[in-house]
Order: C-alpha cells, then structure tokens, then sequence
C-alpha cells in the first residue's frame, strides 16, 4: 500500500500533472477535511506564470466539485435524520441561512465554515444549481485574489537560478 502511494505522489509531482494535483488537492480540500490547496496553487504558478488563469480555473472547478458533495452529504444527512437538537444558536444560523438562501454559498471559501456551510445548504435543502453557482463565484475569487497576492507578495519564491 506504501509503495502504492509513493508512485501515486511521484506522478502527480509530474509537471504534465500539474493541473490534475491542482484539481485533485482543490477537491479534497472542499470537503469536510483540513486540507489547504492554495500553497499547491501558488507553487504551480510560481514555476509556471503563465499557468495563472489555468491553475485557477482548475482549482475552483475542483474546490466547487467538493463544495457540491458537501451539498449532498448534507442533503443526504437530512434525509437520514428527522430529529436535531434546537439550540438558539443553532436555530439564529439555520434561519440567516434560509433568508439568504443559496446566495449563502458565496461565502464558501471561507476557512473553517466554508465547508460545513455548503453541507448546511444540502441539509436546509437549498436549490442545488444556484448552490453550486455562488459556491463557484466566492471560490473563484479566493483563488484569484489569494494566488495573485502571493504572487505579488512573495517574487523570489522558487526561482532557481534565474
């Protein structure tokens, strides 16, 4: 299983293969687990600039493919479980999410309830479509904004010998 790994980790570091670790990471990282996909995307860039707008592309299209099965893992929770606690708290959260409805989803690229909001949104049972559409203008942004800032920021980084 080790050595499986190994070889899997060794052709995604591929340069040809960039993009596809750009999508794979960006994925994992929208689901519920901690995973931050912008240090691959900035690396991406800095060795290839003109990998910009591709590398941002890709990563939103896999950070919202991930916000999606977010969507249906709180849909499908939903669905299982008829009973849940009604804390204040709880019931404040739920109903700000259905006044704002799927327009919520814009905020899906905030750390920590990014996530958690896009399953929330499956649970309130949000429209689906309009779900996925913010969810991919505010993760579209972050990319934009976090990758061109680093970019800005930090020059120097991974330029060998240049």
């Amino acid at each position: 299983m080790e050595q499986w790994i190994e070889h899997l980790i060794q052709l995604l570091a591929l340069p040809q293969y960039g993009l596809s670790t750009v999508f794979i990471v960006s994925f994992i990282s929208a689901t519920l687990l901690p995973l931050g996909s912008e240090p691959v995307v900035f690396g991406l860039v800095k060795l290839n600039p003109e990998m910009f707008w591709p590398a941002v592309l890709v990563a939103t299209a896999g950070n919202t493919l991930g916000g999606a099965v977010d969507w249906w893992m709180g849909y499908g929770a939903h669905r299982v479980a008829d009973k849940y606690s009604h804390s204040s708290h709880h019931t404040r959260v739920l109903g700000w999410l259905e006044r704002l409805g799927p327009k919520a989803c814009l905020l899906a690229w905030l750390p920590l309830v990014g996530d958690p909001l896009c399953a929330v949104a499956g649970w309130l049972r949000l429209p689906f479509w309009p779900c996925l559409f913010y969810m991919a203008i505010g993760k579209f942004l972050r990319y934009v904004v976090m990758t061109g800032s680093l970019v800005w920021a930090f020059p120097g980084i991974l330029q060998f010998g240049n």
